[in-house]
């Protein structure tokens, strides 16, 4: 069955293939250059040659702010979701900062940490902190009252309740924020590099656009796919493994469920 879904998602894409191939040739236009230039101009850029000048560095940059917003969303949002007078107290503010978009903040970077690695990672990690600390707020709030009860039997102290029943329990709805923050780092990375930057994709996918070689582009693009479609795996799997717990209490729950719907009807 996982090899079935895996080869149908193969065939899914290569239909995208198909149709992207069949697109450039209908139009026959510059802007929309065939696979075979595309998958030449990717193989010249990015086997090897711009691997450690664009890839790598682009990855770095995401990653370290994604870290810093994952460091401080979950941090904060167990602090807030645990406490009512805080959740009160920083409530309109936390709305009105994540109402702003992360781009609008780019002129203030810019002046802030001028143009290099802090820029750049303030600006990934302003846009990825409200989902993680939104959903880690959401999640502490959603807990069974029943593992605070319990945790007032067993009398925990605070740090053990928090790495015991808090965590676990808020552990799903974690992870919802930090997948949806995924997509947003990559974002945000792309838009850095291209207003500040002189490497990374975004840079090298704008200075293709702006000197006419749309082979490049394209591949610079591609290039940003696989990149968000690895890390993206690679998520889901870690995601998988640390919250196989959860997985198994679901299916559990479900299993259970079944005779009792049996029953009723």
């Amino acid at each position: 069955m996982k090899w079935r879904g895996v080869l149908a998602d193969v065939a899914r894409f290569g239909v995208f293939l198909l149709l992207w191939q069949l697109a450039a040739m209908a139009l026959d236009s510059a802007f929309l250059p065939p696979l075979g230039e595309v998958f030449r101009a990717f193989a010249d850029s990015f086997i090897f040659e711009r691997i450690w000048s664009d890839v790598v560095p682009s990855i770095g940059r995401m990653a370290a702010g994604y870290a810093l917003a994952a460091a401080v969303g979950v941090g904060a949002g167990l602090m807030i979701g645990s406490n009512w007078v805080v959740r009160r107290t920083t409530g309109p503010v936390t709305e009105f900062l994540r109402a702003i978009p992360p781009p609008a903040l780019l002129p203030f970077a810019m002046l802030v940490f001028g143009f290099g690695l802090s820029m750049k990672v303030f600006v990934i990690a302003i846009g990825c902190v409200w989902p993680i600390l939104l959903n880690t707020v959401d999640g502490v709030r959603g807990a069974d009252p029943m593992f605070n009860e319990v945790a007032r039997v067993y009398r925990l102290d605070s740090r053990s309740r928090l790495r015991r029943v808090v965590i676990p329990a808020a552990a799903p709805q974690i992870a919802v924020g930090l997948r949806a923050s995924l997509s947003i780092a990559l974002i945000l990375m792309v838009i850095s590099e291209m207003v500040a930057s002189t490497n990374g994709l975004g840079y090298f996918v704008l200075q293709a656009q702006r000197t006419f070689r749309l082979d490049d582009m394209w591949a610079g693009i591609l290039m940003l796919g696989i990149v968000g479609f690895a890390l993206n795996a690679v998520f889901v799997a870690g995601e998988r493994r640390v919250l196989a717990w959860h997985r198994g209490m679901r299916a559990a729950s479900d299993a259970s469920a079944e005779p009792m719907e049996a029953v009723s009807a």
